[in-house]
């Protein structure tokens, strides 16, 4: 009801969701696929985080509280990496206008993160934003608009910005509407942030699910989103 209302008022509706478990049951996974096939009729772009593939980045170890902790991390991903551009200082602002033009009537989409440190910090994060460990064989490729989200400390320089921009523009199709921004975030000193929003997936080649996760960083550790 809130996302058809705000449709209706011309307002940028963007959902972002997460599917139960296997083990929570057939009849509570049908809920929320008829609940997420709802709001994609009333939403302009909806990113779905699968909950069954955080087992691809959680260990024997593992609590179910920090499984869940995983999950809030990628959801927070998904948002921040959006407002973050308008709102924080950096090296490309973005304005409203510039989001609305990536989200606005494109239906599925797919959300990766990928943070390094080190040499090579930049191409690190790109690649660990495209290869997404919660993804179910889903590429970017087809996707048509883009929103690439690139964070880092005051030490953060436009050479990176650049090679990491170039690496996600290569895995996307030509015609594909990319818009990029670059921020300073203090608590970001050393390290360097690449975050993708890539939608309009079922726009292209069939989609099936286009679902969001979070990336491993170069360690193979899952990528950090919460300072």
């Amino acid at each position: 009801i809130i996302a058809q209302a705000a449709r209706k008022a011309g307002i940028l509706t963007v959902g972002v969701v997460t599917k139960p478990f296997a083990f929570e049951g057939r009849r509570r996974m049908q809920m929320a696929e008829e609940g997420i096939e709802r709001l994609r009729e009333s939403a302009d772009t909806v990113i779905v985080i699968p909950n069954q593939n955080l087992f691809r980045i959680a260990d024997a170890k593992t609590t179910f509280a920090d499984a869940f902790v995983i999950a809030d991390r990628v959801l927070y991903a998904g948002v921040s990496c959006i407002t973050d551009l308008i709102v924080k200082e950096g090296l490309i602002n973005l304005d409203f206008a510039d989001v609305k033009s990536v989200m606005r009537d494109m239906g599925r989409a797919m959300m990766g993160t990928g943070e390094a440190s080190g040499e090579g910090r930049a191409m690190k994060a790109a690649e660990a934003a495209i290869a997404n460990p919660l993804l179910d064989e889903v590429s970017m490729k087809g996707a048509k608009g883009v929103l690439v989200s690139i964070s880092g400390g005051r030490d953060m320089t436009l050479f990176e910005v650049d090679e990491a921009a170039t690496r996600i523009r290569e895995e996307v199709y030509e015609d594909a509407d990319i818009i990029v921004g670059a921020i300073f975030d203090k608590g970001m000193e050393g390290r360097f942030r690449v975050s993708v929003v890539a939608t309009g997936l079922d726009r292209a080649f069939g989609v099936e699910d286009a679902e969001a996760g979070i990336a491993r960083d170069h360690a193979g550790q899952p990528a950090r989103t919460l300072q």
